[in-house]
């Protein structure tokens, strides 16, 4: 008997590699796509599955409550894995109430919803839906900035420095309730910076390459200090399908890549790359293109996640390093943006 379990904001960046993934992986799940198709969410991300016939995409907004219901109600899901939410950070700091109504009333909609359909009364949940699980996919910007010492740990108090990050934390604190005032069997999962293939356009990897394709210049907040840890998308991706099935209720688990980079590295290496799988038609290195521009209000300094817990307690490790993953990554954008270069 299949399993139907309902997957928000699956035709962005995470959720679009996660979909595939899990589908290839586990024959008992049909999987129900609900996203809204704002600019982060493309639906030609998910076309090795839009046949598939395990595989349901519904358009639509996680802060419309009736439709949450309806969709419950015909699906009657037995599992949610939320992705689903306003992304960009620099959006945030010009449009913060959309990452606001999204992140927080989206998420709140979302697990309220599941809670009225699965349980009787708090702890209590009905038979047929004893094994259901709410899954969470955070961020590791809700603890805030490091120095240049030091990990987030699950432990670490929030401290969320954006409109962004503290609507993640806000969505955090929300699912954590539930747990702990109705017994809902949830888990969280707080991410470090993917990278890898359908990210949008606009975030930093992308941009680098997209410029450097396009002879613009490449631009990078500062002096290119910031420090990120970067976490490969489909390691991003097992962690997550492990977490929801063998974490712990009520649990975090922290996923990162152990692969701290600052921003100019990453643009010089990506250079480097470029250089060498598709050089330019100008013969010149391009590193020449990279050019410093104005910071980015209130930006974190580094992020750095200990993924021991999901490491020792679940069992997974990434596979990819920064430089195998990066190489994979510029591959792939090479091949979509030949087809669009100006």
């Amino acid at each position: 008997m299949k399993k139907t379990i309902l997957v928000t904001g699956g035709a962005g960046f995470i959720g679009s590699n996660f979909i595939p993934y899990y589908l290839g992986e586990r024959s008992s799940i049909h999987i129900v796509n609900l996203d809204a198709l704002t600019y982060a969410g493309d639906s030609n991300n998910l076309r090795e599955v839009e046949n598939h016939t395990r595989y349901t995409f519904v358009k639509g907004d996680i802060c419309n409550r009736e439709l949450i219901e309806s969709l419950f109600d015909e699906y009657d899901f037995k599992g949610v894995i939320h992705f689903a939410a306003e992304s960009h950070v620099d959006n945030s700091i010009t449009n913060p109430d959309a990452f606001m109504q999204t992140n927080i009333i989206g998420t709140f909609n979302l697990i309220d919803v599941a809670k009225k359909h699965w349980m009787v009364a708090p702890g209590i949940y009905k038979e047929a839906y004893k094994d259901c699980r709410f899954h969470h996919v955070s961020t590791d910007e809700v603890y805030g900035t490091l120095g240049k010492e030091g990990l987030f740990m699950e432990t670490t108090p929030y401290a969320p420095n954006s409109p962004y990050s503290a609507s993640k934390a806000s969505s955090d604190f929300i699912v954590r309730s539930y747990h702990h005032t109705y017994g809902m069997d949830v888990v969280t999962t707080n991410c470090s910076n993917n990278y890898g293939p359908k990210q949008h356009d606009e975030k930093l990897i992308p941009t680098i390459i997209r410029k450097a394709l396009n002879q613009e210049p490449i631009p990078i907040y500062g002096d290119g200090s910031n420090i990120r840890d970067w976490l490969y998308v489909l390691d991003h991706c097992k962690g997550i399908a492990l977490a929801y099935e063998e974490g712990k209720s009520g649990e975090t688990y922290n996923i990162g890549g152990r692969n701290e980079r600052n921003n100019l590295y990453i643009a010089q290496r990506i250079c480097e790359l470029l250089d060498k799988l598709h050089p330019a038609d100008n013969k010149q290195p391009y590193s020449k293109l990279i050019t410093y521009v104005k910071d980015r209000a209130g930006h974190d300094f580094r992020y750095a996640i200990d993924a021991t817990k999901i490491e020792k307690e679940l069992g997974w490790k990434a596979d990819e390093n920064f430089e195998t993953g990066i190489e994979k990554t510029i591959s792939w954008y090479i091949e979509k943006y030949e087809k669009t270069l100006v």
